[in-house]
């Protein structure tokens, strides 16, 4: 039977293909509209990064406290994934994306203003809120305007372009913060969201003319735990999860917060210099963003290679620099280590085409939902971590960044379980999928079921 299955990478016979979203120019300019707010959000999301010295002095707290603010963040963005996801199966992209604009927009700002520690951490929280309702909008409009063929592509140039927004924290936002002060800084960056949700409101369209997707059926609770279970029943949304589990988590937690004292403070560079570090994290994350979606594109075989050799690359080079035996690594190796968390986030998004082929357009946001939160999980737990264990060792940063390998163990051990369960379901997925439209061509048999037809539903597991 094995033997019948069809491989991913197998192109189905274009005479077989069912009727794809058109692409083209006016799908390129709504999908950017979508990208743009998913864009903000990251700005807003990576601020605190070039901002934690400067938090840790305004508000008087530690390394633990410090992190609590990220961590907040973290744990609203993780606990609304799966709903988030509902919502935007049930409501669509674009109310969605404007309820986060303003959520987000309304958390920066008032984190501008915050005159204490406490009412930071609630705009922070706030922040987070709308961050969560972004990027699994984007995947949404991408699936519903763009031809399965492109999804791997769409979801990586999605993603890299999203993450441009951490060039605007590092270059930008941290001169404005030094050269304006906390609080117009924060203030004038937040007049970014503002501009976003009215381009929203004016331009973006969940779907092209004539591909609404079917009314939400059972509203209710019911629905909703059908959705999560179908979801989660899945072997390639659960080998997804923790896909995006492993491989995010390194770089978010550098990014997002302790980075920049690392450099500082544990290796004696400049601010300046840990800001350079820093931008080359992101730049090297889009260049592997295109790399990855180009091959994951021609070939899907290749996404647990890719994911499984970015783990082991950076645990090498992480490892090189927690032992290197003089008080301060050497610059060329924080350059390799750099560059090398630059793939975490390119790598994280394969995650996510391991649940696009097995759960239908209905199910889209959900798995997505689930999916995207084992990161932000492991992200939020790293955080915790590392500023407990700077406390209790005195600002020891290798002791404290050994927790990477903790969860890493776990991350990876989860997906040496379930990547043949994943990859079988997968197979079986497609060669149902090429069945159903087969036996649609017969004008005597009905046509293939509505998720059969998936814009990224099986069948682009097979391309």
């Amino acid at each position: 039977m094995s033997a019948s299955l069809p491989k991913p990478g197998t192109p189905l016979p274009a005479s077989v293909l069912p009727v794809d979203p058109p692409g083209g120019r006016r799908a390129v300019a709504v999908w950017s509209v979508g990208v743009s707010v998913y864009f903000v959000a990251v700005i807003f999301r990576t601020s605190l990064g070039v901002a934690g010295l400067d938090a840790a002095e305004r508000y008087d707290i530690g390394s633990s406290a410090l992190s609590t603010f990220s961590i907040l963040q973290l744990l609203v963005y993780a606990g609304m994934q799966i709903p988030v996801g509902l919502l935007v199966d049930r409501f669509g992209t674009k109310r969605v994306l404007s309820m986060g604009a303003v959520l987000f927009t309304a958390g920066q700002l008032g984190f501008a203003f915050a005159p204490s520690f406490g009412t930071a951490l609630a705009s922070r929280a706030l922040l987070g809120c709308g961050d969560a309702m972004t990027f699994i909008s984007v995947l949404r409009l991408g699936t519903r305007w763009f031809p399965p063929r492109k999804g791997a592509v769409i979801a990586q140039l999605a993603g890299l372009l999203g993450q441009a927004g951490n060039l605007v924290s590092t270059l930008v936002l941290s001169q404005l913060l030094h050269g304006l002060g906390w609080t117009k800084a924060f203030a004038g960056s937040a007049v970014a969201g503002v501009v976003v949700l009215v381009l929203v409101q004016l331009f973006l369209k969940d779907h092209p003319e004539g591909q609404a997707p079917a009314p939400a059926r059972h509203p209710g609770g019911a629905y909703v735990r059908k959705q999560i279970a179908e979801s989660w029943r899945e072997p390639g949304t659960r080998l997804g999860l923790w896909t995006h589990f492993t491989t995010q988590f390194p770089a978010m937690m550098f990014l997002l917060l302790w980075g920049m004292p690392f450099l500082v403070e544990a290796q004696g560079l400049s601010r300046g210099t840990a800001s350079w570090l820093l931008t080359l994290v992101v730049g090297a994350s889009l260049l592997f963003g295109l790399v990855f979606g180009q091959v994951i594109g021609r070939n899907p075989a290749f996404r647990l290679r890719l994911a499984l050799g970015t783990v082991a690359g950076v645990l090498v080079v992480w490892t090189a620099t927690l032992a290197w035996p003089a008080d301060h690594a050497p610059m060329w190796l924080l350059v390799v280590l750099c560059a090398m968390l630059g793939a975490c986030g390119p790598a994280s998004l394969i995650g996510l085409d391991f649940s696009r082929p097995v759960n239908p357009p209905e199910r889209q946001g959900t798995a997505s939902g689930i999916v995207n939160m084992g990161g932000f999980v492991a992200s939020m737990l790293t955080l915790l971590l590392v500023g407990v264990l700077l406390d209790a060792t005195g600002d020891n940063y290798r002791a404290a960044f050994s927790v990477v390998y903790v969860l890493a163990a776990v991350g990876l051990s989860q997906i040496l379980r379930l990547r043949k369960k994943a990859v079988l379901r997968e197979r079986e997925q497609a060669r149902t999928a090429m069945a159903a439209v087969v036996t649609s061509s017969s004008p005597a048999v009905p046509g293939p079921r509505h998720g059969d037809q998936a814009a990224d539903g099986p069948i682009a597991a097979t391309r």
